[in-house]
């Protein structure tokens, strides 16, 4: 294929893999379980593989089958569950559940993107994160 210019509609970048359940799109998945991936059940988890996404602009692995078989989005933009308070631009690490929240001071392994907007309820709520950038 040769192009000059693309564009897409949806704004990041998944691949499927295997899980162990079905989960809601925004959750925070971790490599483990009894499949590749589960949901986080930890706060600070390292091994933290990405939030499902909701329609990936670009999907890799797109003949994986199975029962449970979910898009983790790797980079981009997409919505994410979170426990409040959080700040846009806060990095954001796992809060366990399939939710993150926020620590500015993550360690290696930990950080699964940047917040894009604030959520100042110290509560649960969805917000739009970028995935991979830190």
């Amino acid at each position: 294929v040769f192009a000059k210019a693309t564009s897409a509609q949806y704004a990041d970048l998944a691949e499927r893999y295997s899980a162990d359940a079905d989960y809601a799109p925004g959750a925070v998945v971790i490599f483990g379980g009894r499949k590749e991936i589960t949901a986080s059940k930890k706060s600070h988890d390292t091994t933290v593989a990405g939030v499902i996404s909701t329609n990936p602009s670009y999907l890799m692995n797109s003949t994986l089958s199975g029962k449970y078989v979910l898009p983790v989005a790797l980079m981009g933009r997409v919505p994410c569950q979170v426990i409040g308070p959080v700040a846009k631009g806060d990095l954001l690490v796992s809060a366990g559940f399939g939710y993150a929240k926020t620590n500015n001071s993550a360690g290696v392994g930990q950080v699964i993107g940047k917040a894009l907007y604030d959520f100042p309820a110290q509560a649960k709520g969805v917000i739009e994160v970028v995935v991979g950038r830190v």
